[in-house]
């Protein structure tokens, strides 16, 4: 018997539910896996009750062989609280303190964390930002943009004239109060590392949250990796783009360790530009985070489908048109790059054909943004093999799809009641927030929202009148794109975690009969 102590990066279902969801997938009876009450995570821009949050874990940690954790909700509250906060040096440095004081009483306690390399997003909103984001976010990300390009000798005098005019047009109190926020969070994984270093932290992963090419974020990575690179930490520090998924890629690799396994994964991808496109949210091309991603969890990647054991079928974005779209976008007006650049029919010929031949196939749905690509989905359900599937995402960024398809494929692949040619419950629920919300009832919700009287940020007093045209539209959308167990798997609430549009919460049952 094992037991693992998690502390998520928040309390929405993509982080606090998912690493549960993925264990009950196999049913495993010797693996716990315990979190602390909802009720004291927090809510969004409210903080999490982390006096409460440290008492549960000082009275889990005597029974506990594991532990997994978010430093950004035991420092911070949860992730969006990372970017408000006024905490001290002295106040963040007191709470890595008790981590070690931990490890000293238990000096067996396995500890794998992570803390988010803080985002910076491109447009104008303080949903999740400081208030004054709702100004001048859009210069914040340009500001950051220009200042690590001219920084690394990129820019041109073009460049550095416009740094200086976006730098002027930003008051300096906003300034201030950013670059001190940044830097204290800089300073977390700098000691992060260093625990790293000491043993105290076995594992630790930094991800780039929403990141791009260049800006404040690539700057702080660029001095992390200087960092591990003159520990000789590569093996037990890793960095690379994610945020939601990490708890359960974590979940997996400690999983796999446990285990004593090193799962193998062939990856395929329906464009041959694939793996050197740089996604929208990300730094590097996708084929590189997928690595980093199959690391992480434990994997090791293998030249064929012949020595895998998983095949990863990476539907991958196209940027033709400069930009990789939205998914929501995407159902109505594809750009034509996603008609030549990649050819789905034959992508769902070989995805038809590995599972003909037996083999274990997992899709990771990344050529759009923020969910599903319905074309793709129409033929994969056209084809009758949405079932068959062995694992299946297509949510929010990348990173956030291939940890989490990738996580749940390589614990399933230790379920000794293995059956995978039936549905899977996280499956179905994947295609059921994924494609059914995130693509089909989150675009028509948004496209009305003025006349059903809400924002995409906030659903006001309508909450229960829009939770019932979710739960009324998911339901029609299971009994026409779910036909074949439509009657064994049903959706009976709806749940919007923040009042707002952007993500969901879902409560659904698989029946005996789907199994049997």
């Amino acid at each position: 018997m094992t037991t693992t102590l998690y502390i998520p990066l928040d309390e929405r279902p993509c982080n606090f539910m998912h690493p549960q969801a993925l264990l009950e997938s196999i049913k495993e009876p010797r693996v716990i896996l315990k979190t602390p009450p909802l009720e004291i995570l927090g809510r969004k821009k409210e903080p999490a009750d982390i006096n409460a949050l440290w008492t549960w874990l000082e009275e889990e940690l005597p029974t506990a062989d594991q532990l997994l954790c978010s430093l950004d909700m035991l420092l911070f509250g949860g992730i969006v609280p990372s970017r408000l906060h006024h905490k001290t040096h002295s106040e963040v440095s007191a709470t890595l303190d008790r981590l070690i004081q931990l490890k000293d009483k238990y000096p067996g306690l396995k500890i794998y964390a992570f803390n988010l390399i803080m985002r910076v997003p491109s447009y104008n909103s303080a949903d999740e930002e400081p208030a004054y984001y709702a100004t001048y976010g859009e210069k914040i990300f340009r500001w950051g943009w220009l200042t690590d390009q001219v920084g690394r000798g990129h820019g041109n005098q073009e460049a550095r004239q416009e740094l200086s005019a976006v730098m002027a047009s930003i008051p300096q109190n906003v300034r201030e109060d950013y670059l001190t926020r940044r830097e204290l969070n800089h300073f977390v994984n700098t000691e992060a590392i260093s625990l790293a270093l000491r043993g105290v932290l076995d594992f630790l992963v930094i991800p780039l949250d929403d990141c791009a090419e260049y800006g404040f974020s690539a700057a702080e990575q660029r001095t992390l990796l200087k960092q591990v690179e003159k520990h000789n930490l590569h093996q037990r520090v890793h960095i690379y783009p994610g945020a939601d998924e990490v708890g359960s890629t974590l979940l997996c690799r400690m999983y796999n360790q446990l285990k004593g396994r090193k799962p193998r994964v062939f990856v395929r991808y329906s464009s041959t530009i694939g793996p050197q496109i740089i996604p929208r949210y990300e730094d590097r091309p996708l084929g590189e985070s997928i690595k980093s991603q199959i690391t992480v969890c434990g994997g090791v990647m293998v030249d064929n489908a012949l020595e895998a054991d998983l095949v990863l079928m990476v539907n991958s974005p196209t940027l033709n048109n400069g930009t990789m779209q939205e998914a929501s976008q995407a159902v109505y007006d594809k750009d034509t790059s996603y008609y030549s650049f990649r050819n789905v029919r034959e992508f769902t010929e070989s995805i038809t054909y590995y599972l003909q031949s037996g083999r274990k196939v997992a899709l990771a749905d990344v050529a759009f943004g923020n969910g599903a690509d319905h074309e793709l989905m129409g033929l994969l359900e056209a084809a009758g093999i949405l079932g068959k599937l062995h694992s299946y995402a297509g949510w929010n960024t990348p990173g956030n799809t291939l940890g989490t398809v990738l996580a749940h494929s390589l614990i399933r692949l230790h379920d000794p009641n293995d059956a995978s040619s039936q549905p899977c419950k996280f499956v179905l629920d994947r295609y059921l927030e994924d494609w059914g919300y995130q693509v089909l009832v989150r675009t028509f919700l948004t496209q009305h929202a003025d006349e059903l009287g809400i924002t995409y940020h906030d659903l006001r007093e309508r909450q229960p009148e829009i939770k019932a045209t979710a739960l009324e539209m998911l339901q029609d959308f299971i009994r026409t794109h779910q036909m074949s167990f439509h009657e064994q798997y049903e959706l009976e609430s709806v749940e919007f975690p923040w009042n707002r549009l952007f993500e969901i919460s879902l409560t659904t049952t698989l029946g005996v009969r789907a199994l049997e």
